[in-house]
């Protein structure tokens, strides 16, 4: 962990070292500098695009933590926190900065033939099966390291809020009991889950490459989702749908009960 004296002098060190840093932790009010302002000036450069920015406030206003959402800041702590809230709020940004940078530099090598035929649906089960057709499908984008993270989060809500039927709360007491992953291979090998598969099927014109993500569950209710809205800025999960629409797709709408998605990008 590195300490900035204001805001001037971490714009510095973001400029000097833009690769060096995995999430950045920000006081709203700074001397030189004031949070937004930086969040600003982070955003509109590409190398510091992608670094998640964790908006540490004394307020909870909604109209500020909108504000902070609208410039970028997709993660908050209000002061004070608890250094436990601190561990978790952090770790999942930074786990959200790795996993994003793996997709973005991880080739295709290791992908099997039948998987190269140029098929236009793929089924999935696993957090492994969903992780390696986001991979193979964002080749098939122009900006593939915007489309992965993107194909990512809606095709791994359909495995674990769809087909596996984990819920909003459920997760966040997983994530904060560190056992998220254990419960989705318990919930992998029980009836009725175990036989639930996810369908993830691309359609191409020529104007656009269209993502139809289709699965097995009960559907919910996603409209909420569709944005980070303040009173889900402080949870350490749910901002996935949000981010994926605004940084992935130039489209994405759930259709009917929830339990399909259509994302697109332009070609």
């Amino acid at each position: 962990m590195e300490m900035a004296e204001n805001g001037v002098h971490a714009w510095e060190m973001l400029n000097r070292s833009p690769g060096k840093y995995h999430a950045v932790l920000l006081d709203r009010i700074m001397p030189e500098m004031d949070g937004i302002e930086l969040l600003k000036k982070m955003k509109s450069q590409p190398s510091l695009n992608n670094l998640p920015v964790i908006m540490q406030t004394a307020s909870r206003e909604s109209h500020e933590i909108k504000e902070g959402i609208k410039a970028g800041a997709y993660y908050y702590l209000t002061k004070p926190y608890s250094k436990e809230a601190v561990r978790l709020i952090t770790a999942a940004a930074v786990n959200d900065f790795k996993r994003h940078k793996m997709f973005s530099e991880r080739q295709t090598n290791n992908l099997s033939n039948d998987s190269r035929r140029g098929e236009n649906h793929y089924h999935f089960r696993t957090l492994e099966e969903a992780q390696i057709i986001s991979e193979l499908l964002s080749r098939e984008c122009p900006c593939p390291e915007k489309a992965v993270a993107g194909l990512w989060e809606l095709i791994i809500n359909a495995v674990e809020h769809g087909n596996l039927g984990i819920t909003y709360g459920e997760k966040t007491r997983l994530i904060q009991e560190g056992k998220w992953e254990e419960e989705i291979h318990r919930r992998l090998s029980m009836s009725p889950y175990s036989a639930r598969k996810a369908t993830v099927t691309i359609e191409k014109s020529i104007n656009e490459i269209r993502f139809r993500v289709k699965d097995e569950g009960e559907g919910f209710d996603w409209m909420p989702y569709m944005e980070i809205s303040p009173e889900r800025a402080f949870d350490t999960h749910g901002r996935g749908i949000a981010m994926s629409r605004h940084k992935s797709f130039y489209y994405l709408e759930y259709v009917g009960k929830g339990n399909e998605v259509v994302a697109s990008v332009k070609r």
